[in-house]
């Protein structure tokens, strides 16, 4: 079951794959940046310990005094690690390699995998000024990961076009199976977004058929292309989009914007 969400409530998408360097971090950021661009609100949640999306969007360390850790440990609301980006409409609640030790921290902790969910719910009765919340997840199956997923209203699957990549999409709709039925009974996949698309690659043509041969509508129609500006954007703490506008990559996450916003509001009027 699908779930629309609730007026004044935030649409609440985790963007995870079990795989690494598959583009999610960069999913989330050039996504974020174009959802904001067309007047949309949107909270970025770093819930990687890597603090890539951080960095993409150009929060110092020494800017990231609270972060997803204090969330998760109890010692910050989600209000208070909210810092804004340089892109107007466009918020992160940053991370730092202190997110690592939280699942150690929190390993008997009482509702240990509701308290993201719980700090969203939070700032949505404070402050109901998101439209959307993208959390940006780290590359495996842990508690990071699962409290994302059980705070989720659906989830975002970056997928590379690779010989692998049915091998762990199958992984991820297993782990959507458990989640739905002991955390989170109607998280859905909202949608697979193919990238670090190589058209002069015949397998990477072959992969993609067959994805959409499984997945049917659930694939974005948008590619993501292999594009040397997504690459160089984060080293300058600036969305591709922001970047180049220009590039193949940026206009394809424009692109790929456009459908989600399409596809929401067609889950709206359902």
């Amino acid at each position: 079951m699908t779930s629309a969400p609730s007026p004044g409530r935030p649409r609440i998408l985790a963007v995870a794959n079990q795989k690494g360097g598959v583009g999610k971090t960069t999913t989330a950021i050039n996504l974020g940046t174009a959802l904001a661009a067309v007047g949309e609100t949107v909270l970025l949640v770093d819930s990687d310990p890597q603090g890539n999306a951080s960095t993409g969007l150009g929060i110092a360390r020494h800017a990231r005094t609270r972060t997803t850790y204090e969330v998760l440990i109890g010692e910050a609301t989600m209000a208070e690690t909210i810092v804004a980006t340089a892109i107007p409409r466009l918020f992160i609640s940053p991370a730092t390699p202190d997110l690592a030790g939280a699942e150690h921290e929190l390993y008997t902790a009482p509702n240990r995998n509701f308290r993201l969910r719980d700090a969203l719910a939070a700032l949505s009765e404070r402050s109901p000024q998101f439209s959307y919340v993208l959390i940006d997840c780290p590359p495996s199956l842990n508690l990071l990961t699962m409290n994302a997923l059980a705070a989720a209203d659906g989830l975002l699957v970056p997928l590379q076009r690779e010989f692998f990549a049915l091998e762990g999409l199958s992984q991820l709709q297993r782990t959507v199976e458990l989640v739905r039925g002991s955390l989170n009974p109607t998280l859905s996949i909202q949608g697979v977004v193919l990238t670090m698309s190589d058209k002069r690659n015949r397998l990477s043509e072959q992969v993609e058929a067959d994805v959409r041969a499984h997945m049917g509508d659930t694939v974005y129609r948008t590619v993501i292309p292999r594009n040397v500006r997504l690459s160089e954007a984060p080293s300058h703490g600036l969305p591709a989009i922001v970047y180049d506008i220009k590039a193949p990559g940026s206009q394809a996450y424009i692109q790929l914007a456009s459908e989600m916003i399409q596809r929401e509001r067609a889950l709206k009027a359902a």
